[in-house]
């Protein structure tokens, strides 16, 4: 079997219409059944709230992308700056082999890069928790949204150790909020 030849680059003008093809088609073959991420994308576009956008390109073909957006985590005392992951997408035909996995390690590796101090996401702790991501809830983070179960809401920080001792909130880019 040919390994597939795959380059991870940064997100280019002119990749919004692969982008939104990859967002829309990985979803929608989701065991969610949810197909709001492109528009999640587009709107984040929108508001210049996208940190950090990566596409995987095979045959100069735009099949999985990964986007970051600001996040915060308050607490009483202070608050840190960090990242959202979210959405991650690969397209269906290419997914189970390790283009997701690739995608997310060159983030969290440009997330390190440019000095975040957390990365959060929602999502399978099987498979985030391979990248280092852990429960927000052993850090005492929660999350803004209700309902979101401890074990799908993580963290991963990237540099440091944080304080335990004072319940935080993590909260997304205001446009998360804005979904319905």
């Amino acid at each position: 079997m040919n390994e597939l030849s795959v380059e991870i680059r940064l997100e280019r003008p002119g990749d919004e219409a692969a982008i939104r093809e990859v967002t829309s088609l990985a979803f929608e073959s989701s065991e969610f059944g949810h197909n709001g991420e492109a528009g999640l994308v587009e709107r984040l576009r929108a508001e210049s709230a996208v940190s950090i956008s990566l596409v995987a390109e095979c045959a100069n073909r735009i099949v999985g992308h990964i986007l970051f957006s600001p996040a915060t985590i308050e607490r009483s005392s202070w608050r840190c700056e960090g990242l959202g992951l979210a959405p991650l997408s690969v397209l269906p035909e290419f997914q189970r082999q390790g283009i997701g996995s690739r995608l997310v390690t060159a983030g969290l590796e440009a997330a390190t890069d440019r000095s975040n101090e957390f990365v959060i996401v929602l999502g399978n702790p099987d498979y985030y928790s391979r990248f280092g991501f852990t429960p927000a809830s052993d850090s005492n983070v929660g999350c803004e949204f209700e309902g979101i179960p401890d074990e799908a809401f993580l963290i991963q920080w990237l540099g440091q150790t944080e304080p335990r001792n004072e319940r935080g909130l993590a909260k997304y880019h205001p446009v998360f909020s804005s979904l319905g």
